[in-house]
Formats: C-alpha cells, sequence, structure tokens
C-alpha cells in the first residue's frame, strides 16, 4: 500500500523525498488534539492538553508529544492548517 501511495503521489509531486520512510509506530494509550491555525498558536492548545484534559482524565504523560500535519504549510494559509498534537500517557 505503501509503494502504491508513492507511485500515485509522484504524478501530482514528483520525486519523493530521500527521507520518506513508512514505519510501524507503537506509543501505547496516548491523548490527542486538534489545533487548527498557525504553528506558532499551538502553545495553548498543548496547554489546554496537559494542564486540564490529561489531569482531570487521570492521566500523566510519559514522553515528548509528536504532531501530525494534516495540511501543506506551503500550499494553505496559516489559520487553515490543522495539526493533530499526540500526547503518550499513562494512567494514574
Amino acid at each position: 500500500m505503501f509503494e502504491q501511495s508513492l507511485e500515485k503521489a509522484k504524478k501530482g509531486l514528483g520525486s519523493a523525498p530521500a527521507s520518506l520512510r513508512f514505519e510501524t509506530y507503537d506509543e501505547g494509550l496516548s491523548v490527542q488534539i486538534l489545533h487548527i491555525g498557525p504553528c506558532s498558536e499551538e502553545a495553548s492548545t498543548i496547554a489546554r492538553l496537559h494542564n486540564n484534559f490529561i489531569p482531570e482524565n487521570g492521566l500523566k504523560e510519559t514522553g515528548h508529544h509528536h504532531e501530525i500535519y494534516l495540511r501543506d504549510p506551503r500550499k494553505t494559509e496559516p489559520e487553515k492548517l490543522k495539526t493533530v498534537l499526540r500526547q503518550p500517557v499513562k494512567r494514574v
């Protein structure tokens, strides 16, 4: 499926960057939130996740959050960018 996706993307985007890779990632229990807007304004969204949702639900962070970009920042207006902010957690 990965190879098929690469071939399809090449038709519209050209060659894939050399750094592109496919790998599995198992982080266990995690929470996530969708941030809409520029990356420079993510701090308040992350703060809501860490200061409100996580403690209110008896959870604790177990590592660094990561970000999944759903829109291309080169082609999207900053206020329309969408980023999934994902934080691994454990129950306390």
